[in-house]
């Protein structure tokens, strides 16, 4: 192989250019390409279940303590030779969700979608802010969950896995 074909350009959100390698980039495309397809497995089951499903796209200022819009991810387009903004922004949680309790009361729930199913520590911050500040009545973890061959969706109460931040 020669030097130099193992790695790819790629630009910061900074500015700045790195050379990643190949590999890296290929299961990094791949991993966020099984997300979106969990992401979307996620959203038809909540639809199935009569949810008013859609993308959440606010996030939390930590430093703040406020609600901010998300920012959007850009992407280089080659073939223009500009930069662009991807269809997804990046908004915490990744969905919010209504549903018809009787007919003048909804339920409003986040739901963030992650495969394993855990938080970082300032993903439970954001969830614990959007709890207390009751934009929320419920912040829903979505997990996958294997059904033999299949893949099927389990659903994480945030209030009930981390109860020790509630205390």
């Amino acid at each position: 192989m020669e030097e130099g074909l193992e790695f790819g350009l790629k630009w910061n959100e900074d500015g700045s250019m790195s050379l990643p390698k190949k590999s890296n980039q290929k299961k990094g495309k791949a991993s966020r390409e099984a997300g979106a397809r969990f992401e979307l497995k996620v959203r038809a089951d909540l639809e199935d279940k009569k949810w008013i499903v859609d993308r959440w796209s606010n996030n939390v200022d930590l430093e703040n303590q406020k609600i901010i819009p998300a920012k959007k991810k850009w992407k280089y387009n080659p073939f223009r030779k500009i930069m662009m903004p991807s269809v997804q922004s990046t908004g915490f949680p990744d969905f919010i969700a209504f549903q018809l309790l009787n007919k003048d009361r909804y339920q409003v729930i986040g739901v963030e979608v992650k495969s394993n199913g855990i938080l970082s520590k300032t993903e439970k911050q954001k969830c614990k802010f959007l709890l207390d500040k009751k934009i929320f009545s419920q912040i829903l973890i979505a997990k996958k969950k294997k059904l033999g061959r299949k893949i099927g969706v389990e659903y994480i109460d945030f209030k009930e896995k981390y109860k020790k931040l509630f205390d």
